[in-house]
């Protein structure tokens, strides 16, 4: 171990070693089988939100949880499996080229889902402040502007601290302290000076959060304004339609804070472990919660799963009893 640990080349690593939770020996297994059920069901949870051909859901706010589902599939994709296998080895292993694909991936898909999550505040401002004039503003063609601006907004956030940190030489050692690869346990490992690279990643890191927080506050402060001259009636609709989306990034932004600040302690060793654990329940926990927290909090997309599950329940007794006929 000690030999594979200290491998090198004559222009550096050619992988690196991603030590994740070994520490924890044979526990590791009861966390393998949390994070493999938790993976299973936010793919499907998130499938099914993607793949409901209901009619009536066919408005932009569901055009923009479908995106955010996508999203959230692919998120947790980069890391969970890489984990799920590193538990079942002795040694996980990941190309140099591979780790910082991840790296970038991870991180720039998190920040597209911010992207999204703003897009959704607007959405809900435009409906509830401007309700006469929501479908002339929020066509099929601005709604895609948005997401293709969400995901340029995460590649703009993303690629040069990822660029910098990849041209950056690595000579050994090759242990990543962490269970993917995770921007600043990689840069600890530079056979040179990081200050500008961290500098970099901090800097896009604050433009990324504060940005869409920012927007997203305002759309609700205007929102907040708005339905203060409403009756209370009219409260109680509008505040039914935002509660899951607040919810939502409540939940998105505590955590990334959070793991942002156990993240910043990770040279301590006693934070070690723990660091890795956030880390583990951050990039896994929001996408679980997303599709639960909208199915439980609409009643419209409950009704359409359902139907959904009818008619799938349905075709599949339509092609049994075909089988049978046939055989």
């Amino acid at each position: 171990f000690i030999r594979l640990n200290l491998t090198e080349e004559p222009d550096g690593v050619t992988f690196f070693i991603l030590q994740g939770l070994s520490s924890l020996g044979d526990r590791q297994m009861i966390l393998f089988v949390i994070l493999l059920l938790g993976y299973i069901i936010t793919q499907g949870g998130n499938s099914m939100i993607i793949f409901l051909t209901d009619p009536k859901l066919h408005s932009p706010m569901y055009f923009f949880l479908a995106n955010l589902s996508f999203v959230d599939m692919v998120y947790t994709t980069t890391t969970i499996p890489k984990m799920l296998v590193g538990f079942l080895s002795d040694v996980s292993t990941i190309s140099v080229p591979g780790c910082f694909l991840q790296m970038f991936f991870f991180i720039q898909l998190g920040i597209t889902s911010r992207g999204i999550l703003t897009a959704m505040a607007y959405d809900r401002y435009l409906a509830i402040c401007h309700p006469l004039h929501y479908t002339s503003i929020m066509t099929q063609h601005i709604q895609l502007l948005l997401i293709a601006g969400a995901w340029a907004f995460g590649t703009f956030c993303t690629l040069p601290a990822n660029l910098i940190t990849w041209h950056q030489p690595y000579c050994g050692p090759n242990v990543v302290k962490h269970g993917w690869g995770d921007p600043s346990s990689v840069r600890r490992l530079a056979c040179a000076d990081t200050s500008v690279d961290n500098t970099v990643s901090l800097s896009l890191a604050l433009v990324a959060l504060l940005t869409t927080g920012v927007l997203i506050l305002t759309s609700y402060v205007l929102i907040g304004i708005s339905v203060s001259r409403m009756s209370v009636a009219q409260r109680l609709k509008a505040f039914g339609t935002c509660v899951s989306h607040l919810t939502v990034v409540s939940i998105s932004y505590t955590a990334a804070s959070f793991a942002r600040y156990m993240n910043s302690s990770g040279t301590l060793s006693i934070f070690f472990q723990v660091r890795i654990i956030v880390a583990v329940l951050y990039a896994a926990l929001t996408p679980f919660l997303n599709p639960v927290i909208y199915s439980l909090r609409n009643k419209e997309l409950q009704e359409s799963i359902r139907r959904t599950l009818v008619r799938f329940r349905s075709a599949t007794v339509s092609v049994t009893k075909d089988i049978s006929t046939v055989s």
